[in-house]
């Protein structure tokens, strides 16, 4: 019994960590970002920001984000990720960091879109 319940809270906090979206967190259009008030962190693999180049951004992969967070300069930070999964697990770990992370921007989203939409109406 408590062999199952421990084996269950492991797999539900692995769910949680990966998927379930952070709150207080928005996504903002690439055209909007202001890079003067904060600094914006790639946490692409190396061959998609390659292909896809943010100007003034820093590149630091998911995978080698907990060894190379000193890289980072400041304490305000705007997230850009490839999917869901990058962006969640890149603000919760930068957020027990001490960072503040300002918003995110998804490379293969409709979110700018949806901002456009939502001033347009």
């Amino acid at each position: 019994m408590i062999t199952t319940l421990l084996l269950l809270s492991i797999i539900l906090g692995l769910i949680y960590v990966r998927y379930i979206p952070v709150l207080g967190v928005r996504c903002l259009a690439m055209s909007s970002l202001d890079a003067e008030s904060f600094q914006v962190v790639d946490v692409r693999e190396y061959n998609q920001s390659y292909k896809e180049p943010v100007p003034k951004s820093i590149n630091i992969p998911i995978a080698y984000i907990k060894r190379n967070y000193q890289e980072i300069s400041s304490l305000n930070i705007h997230i850009i990720a490839a999917d869901h999964l990058e962006k969640n697990m890149a603000i919760r770990i930068l957020r027990k960091k001490g960072f503040h992370i300002s918003g995110y921007t998804m490379m293969n989203c409709d979110c700018n879109q949806n901002n456009q939409n939502k001033k347009t109406a």
